[in-house]
């Protein structure tokens, strides 16, 4: 009799350790649940707090911005030369689809001021600006502005000049200007200034 009641104590240990166990696991279980529920909640908050930061600083993920890289068969001095020297832009502007097009932009000849600071004026008046930096044979950078732009309204565009193999590459970059305006802008581009460059540096 007493061993059947040490066996059953013995039994019941076990059981009850084993319970125990259990709960514990479970406790366990559940306090991980919790731990990684409130982690991934704060993640998703932090998230969202970031967003929220980045609207209210004006960060904007969604502007325009034109980047082309136009190829000429000649020197980078010769393409520096015509896009900073008046009279040699004037054959450029000429021979734009923008003159061939728009007669009324008259025949006002470009204004083109080879110092930085310097204001231009190009395709009688319309485009116009001022030269930041100005790094002969290598650099343009321009604060550049079209007549239909509401006032107060500029961009920037640089014009970096590199060789390659016997010719220069100009990696343009264009940004800053009035939403939607970025495809005509890419093809004024291409029209009225690498197109007709190319024909000019030709001649």
């Amino acid at each position: 009799m007493v061993e059947t009641l040490i066996k059953i104590r013995e039994v019941t240990k076990i059981m009850n350790d084993r319970k125990d166990s259990a709960l514990e696991t479970s406790r366990t279980t559940r306090r991980q649940m919790i731990v990684c529920g409130v982690a991934a909640f704060s993640g998703v908050a932090m998230a969202s707090r970031a967003a929220w930061a980045a609207a209210d600083i004006g960060i904007s993920r969604t502007a325009e911005s034109i980047h082309q890289e136009p190829v000429f068969k000649t020197s980078r001095k010769r393409v520096y030369q015509a896009l900073t020297d008046a009279s040699q832009f004037d054959h450029v502007v000429k021979m734009s689809a923008a003159m061939q097009s728009m007669k009324s932009l008259g025949d006002k000849p470009s204004e083109i001021s080879r110092e930085p600071g310097g204001p231009f004026a190009l395709f009688g008046g319309y485009i116009s600006g001022r030269q930041i930096e100005l790094i002969p044979d290598r650099r343009i950078v321009q604060v550049w502005r079209a007549g239909s732009w509401d006032a107060g309204d500029y961009s920037i565009a640089r014009f970096e000049l590199v060789e390659q193999d016997s010719g220069t590459k100009i990696i343009f970059d264009h940004r800053g200007f009035p939403d939607g305006a970025g495809q005509h802008l890419a093809e004024g581009w291409n029209g009225n200034y690498w197109e007709p460059l190319a024909k000019f540096l030709a001649e």
